[in-house]
């Protein structure tokens, strides 16, 4: 996006310039005085200028105001109740100060400083996955009982595969509030890949994960009809199709932001604020996997990436004993949602810009909070899954894996040679 240009000089006259040209002056100044990131220049939003003008004194004294308000009037003979205090005012401090001090990432909407909060929850999320690695089983387990009293006890799983005759009162017996979860969570997966094609092909892998992981997690042992009719083909279509809609949406409309006093009717102007929650611009996502061997490596690591996220909720709560409709769960899924967006355009604009050198802090972020997870889940799991892998998994998987090692040599090394070998066979 263009930065805002002013066709008089401003120091020439400054008494003369017109309310318009002062507007674009102090876009300007915003916009030099911003420190800009490393992998997006895009302009500072000037059409709500008051939320763009430095607020850190402002912030100050309402943080200041905040802690001494705890201080006076909350009840100190409470040492868990001072526990929990204390710890919020922590995490407080820290994201307001990330919020101060971090980079902008690669979204401007609704501000900023929005998406630098949301980066400082990753980086307190991951402080407290750090935390639990270092801990045993048994204590993690007890330190669930901070956010809640009642967990820290044996979950029954539930097991969908005991009935599966296809007929309607067992269709409609597996019809629970996790198949609103599964469309949620395609609408949100869409928004993040903005691609048809890769979400098809996450929303099949993750099924027959679901087959080769259900002696570990019962919860996944589920009937055909669920997997395929259920989740695939009803539940997960339409969480893609309605997220891909969104994508559509975004992508052919025609952003031309005024400023929210040039609009002069109350209508108009409630209608921009409300803008402001939509983003500035729409990247659309084009993975190419077989153009080099880069795009290619980077689209299965893009996908391993993804499944590793849906995956370790499932082997978290399931070793730490949290119900799957747990406040703890959902604010894990809502978070990690929150996490990918700015992570997923990070990762795609490194996957795709060969101008890009280094990956973005999001995205860095996200990557290494998925594998400290996987840490967690190989440490607490010892002892928790005695069975072995079934043998056919073994074997579909490692078909999986040779197919792809083999179509990698194919299209990037053999198929080169063979294409230059059949020309210089034509010229002679």
């Amino acid at each position: 996006m263009d930065r805002p240009r002013l066709t008089v000089d401003p120091m020439s006259n400054p008494d003369a310039l017109s309310l318009q040209q002062r507007r674009q002056l102090a876009a300007a100044h915003l916009e030099r005085s911003r420190p800009a990131s490393p992998m997006f220049h895009e302009s500072t939003d000037p059409t709500l200028e008051f939320f763009y003008h430095p607020r850190t004194l402002s912030v100050l004294v309402v943080l200041l105001a905040g802690f001494l308000y705890v201080a006076l009037f909350v009840d100190p003979s409470n040492d868990m109740l001072n526990t929990k205090w204390g710890l919020g005012a922590l995490c407080s401090v820290f994201v307001v100060v990330s919020i101060v001090l971090f980079r902008d990432g690669p979204f401007i909407r609704p501000h900023p400083a929005f998406w630098r909060g949301v980066l400082a929850l990753n980086v307190l999320y991951e402080m407290l996955l750090v935390f639990l690695l270092f801990q045993s089983k048994q204590s993690g387990r007890q330190y669930m009982r901070f956010f809640d009293p009642n967990l820290g006890t044996v979950l029954p799983e539930r097991s969908y595969g005991d009935n599966c005759a296809l007929t309607v009162n067992n269709v409609w017996d597996g019809i629970d509030i996790f198949v609103l979860a599964h469309s949620l969570g395609w609408f949100g997966k869409a928004l993040i890949i903005r691609n048809h094609t890769m979400c098809w092909i996450l929303s099949i892998t993750f099924e027959l994960m679901e087959y080769s992981l259900a002696h570990q997690l019962p919860n996944f042992n589920e009937c055909w009809w669920d997997h395929w009719i259920l989740d695939v083909f009803t539940c997960n279509w339409l969480g893609i199709y309605v997220g891909m809609k969104w994508c559509e949406h975004f992508k052919m409309k025609t952003y031309t932001w005024h400023g929210i006093r040039e609009i002069p009717s109350l209508r108009g102007k409630l209608s921009r604020a409300g803008a402001q929650f939509t983003p500035h611009d729409w990247t659309v996502y084009r993975w190419a996997p077989t153009r080099r061997f880069k795009s290619f490596a980077g689209f299965v690591l893009f996908a391993v990436l993804i499944m590793l996220a849906e995956l370790n909720v499932f082997y978290l709560k399931s070793l730490l004993w949290v119900p799957p409709e747990h406040p703890l769960v959902i604010a894990r899924l809502s978070l990690l949602f929150l996490f990918s967006l700015p992570s997923a355009r990070e990762y795609y604009e490194y996957y795709s810009n060969p101008r890009c050198k280094r990956m973005g802090a999001h995205c860095w972020m996200l990557i290494v909070t998925l594998l400290t997870e996987l840490l967690i889940i190989v440490k607490f799991a010892r002892g928790e899954f005695e069975e072995p892998f079934p043998r056919y998994v073994v074997v579909f998987w490692s078909v999986v894996c040779a197919v792809l090692a083999a179509f990698s040599v194919w299209q990037f090394v053999l198929r080169k040679r063979f294409s230059k070998g059949l020309r210089k066979h034509k010229t002679r």
